[in-house]
């Protein structure tokens, strides 16, 4: 294992572990298309089986999750819904000793965890579902900071290939995957996350016996964001010659805000968000 884990009661990690982070930094930053890594074995299994154990039952409901055609049968559980060992676990991973280690791995300094963990905690992919190739969302409105880094970690035994789920990566311009990498149980992926970092799980998850798919999702950033840059929601791609969906609605948008001056997008902003505070009034 990487990383070694020690008692719930006093947090899951050591501060010593952050040095351990230097050992990657050169294989991190010379990846292509853009700066990632793939470190299998990553923490102590005992963390995991109990990440899997008490891992919440998939909802009902599909209306709990993401039904459309770019993302499908994918289910979010936050940290603060999960039992105190978890809770306790993804508040380590906030800690300053695993920062650390993202920051020497990465060479990305002054990282910064996002206690709302927005998008983060526990994914899962239930069969036949996928995650088209896209982009992730590059701002985080509530702390106004710019995203860096995501971490994933599988939760996922004996998963092969042929299950599908299995996590791409593609170039800048969309022409090839360049690595495909199994979800496979204990493997962290760890990678910069920017407009072009294209990346994704397209194939449907197809295990013979129905299990999910799983991961813990991570993501961290810096206080870097400027008035000149462009904020965007997650921004999905087609692969060539593929049946992946255009995301029509997103495109939409940011036509109507590069054509619109900025005094008009605000009104209209601000205009969206009382017609949606009526709503929730009125229900």
């Amino acid at each position: 294992m990487i990383i070694k884990t020690t008692s719930t009661d006093y947090g899951y990690f050591e501060p010593s572990i952050s040095a351990l982070g230097t050992q990657y930094c050169d294989r991190y930053k010379s990846a292509q298309p853009f700066p990632h890594i793939v470190l299998p074995d990553f923490l102590d299994e005992d963390i995991l089986d109990l990440c899997l154990r008490e891992f919440p039952a998939t909802p009902a409901s599909s209306a709990a999750g993401y039904m459309r055609r770019q993302e499908n049968l994918k289910f979010e559980f936050k940290p603060e819904t999960l039992s105190p060992p978890l809770r306790s676990l993804f508040y380590s991973f906030n800690s300053i000793a695993f920062v650390g280690f993202i920051e020497n791995v990465t060479g990305i300094k002054g990282l910064i965890p996002d206690p709302y963990f927005a998008g983060a905690g526990f994914h899962e992919v239930s069969q036949g579902g996928h995650l088209d190739i896209h982009a992730d969302f590059n701002f985080h409105a509530a702390l106004g900071l710019e995203r860096r880094i995501n971490v994933l970690i599988y939760l996922n035994k004996d998963w092969r290939e042929e299950y599908g789920g299995c996590f791409e990566i593609w170039d800048q311009k969309m022409k090839r995957c360049r690595e495909r990498i199994v979800p496979a149980f204990n493997t962290c992926v760890m990678f910069n996350t920017s407009s072009t970092s294209f990346h994704g799980n397209p194939a449907k998850v197809n295990h013979p016996d129905g299990k999910p798919r799983r991961a813990i999702a991570l993501y961290y950033y810096t206080a870097t964001w400027d008035g000149t840059r462009r904020a965007h929601s997650t921004q999905f791609k087609v692969r060539p010659e593929s049946a992946d969906g255009f995301d029509l609605r997103i495109r939409l948008s940011e036509v109507v805000e590069d054509v619109m001056p900025p005094v008009a997008m605000r009104a209209v902003r601000k205009l969206a968000r009382v017609v949606r505070a009526d709503r929730s009034t009125a229900a």
